[in-house]
């Protein structure tokens, strides 16, 4: 294979697994800069969409459903929880957040478990997304390139939703000063329980998306939250901007590392992190608080 195409083809299937590692990210990052939570349920969110799109699809046939009927699982959940468990704990120290959270975390693993077993499910393409394209007279995946507009749609409305609009404002304003936006006569409380939904909505429509590639097991929630959390510390806890390029920075490490590097190709995410975190403590883009 032509050097340059080979190098093309890995920057296009590092950009897909990017894509994937922001829809989740994303969302930590969200909840993180807007309610100050460290959610540890997130991965388990994440292979709770999978679950859910391998059975939407499977029951239906219809791939696009299950991209629909994943988020709106994960987001009713997630609004669910925040309601009756998070909003009671806002007033105490940040532990309280990672012990609910971690046990929202085994609670729903043991969930999935009981309701769909123990076996690996995996969806089938539709036809016109398991076709290849031609790049540099070489095969690439349809779908992976499905990704990539995914993830790209996705981070643009983020930022225009946060940046360009009444609510992204409010949001905004929440995140830097909650009693001041409260006392100007907003409800924070729902403005926290919207991000919350929203954020396990990305979370779970980031694991419908990957299910035809991954396959939804018991295992995927544990194996992408290192790498969301290490996407956010990269980047900085609570920055937009530093979750896309920390996505970017471990998508091309993982996946040139496995092909260059297979032998320390699990170390590879690490190395990156840590020469950021030795250059800038606060990650790429993050701010003191």
């Amino acid at each position: 294979m032509d050097p340059l195409a080979l190098l093309t083809l890995q920057a296009l299937n590092a950009l897909s697994l990017s894509a994937l590692l922001f829809f989740i990210s994303l969302g930590l990052t969200l909840i993180f800069g807007i309610m100050r939570v460290v959610n540890f349920a997130h991965g388990a969110l994440f292979m709770l969409g999978a679950y859910v799109g391998v059975t939407a699809h499977n029951a239906s046939g219809s791939f696009l459903l299950s991209l629909v009927a994943a988020p709106l699982a994960a987001g009713l959940l997630g609004l669910a929880f925040e309601r009756t468990a998070l909003s009671r704990l806002y007033a105490r120290e940040h532990s309280a957040f990672l012990l609910v959270t971690f046990g929202l975390a085994l609670a729903l693993t043991e969930a999935i478990r009981l309701l769909w077993g123990a076996d690996a499910r995996q969806a089938e393409l539709p036809d016109a997304l398991s076709g290849i394209v031609f790049v540099m007279d070489e095969p690439f995946p349809v779908y992976r390139l499905l990704l990539i507009g995914a993830g790209v749609l996705c981070g643009l409305g983020c930022w225009a939703g946060l940046q360009r609009t009444r609510l992204g404002l409010l949001l905004r304003a929440a995140s830097q000063n909650p009693v001041m936006t409260a006392a100007l006569g907003n409800d924070v409380g729902r403005v926290r329980a919207f991000v919350f939904a929203l954020a396990c909505a990305l979370a779970a429509l980031g694991g419908a998306l990957a299910a035809p590639l991954l396959s939804a097991s018991l295992g995927l929630g544990s194996n992408v939250i290192i790498d969301a959390f290490v996407i956010v510390m990269i980047g900085g806890m609570g920055s937009f901007l530093g979750t896309a390029a920390g996505s970017l920075l471990v998508g091309f490490a993982q996946t040139f590392g496995n092909y260059y590097l297979p032998e320390l190709a699990l170390g590879m995410t690490y190395v990156v992190m840590i020469a950021v975190l030795v250059l800038r403590p606060g990650g790429l883009f993050g701010r003191p608080e």
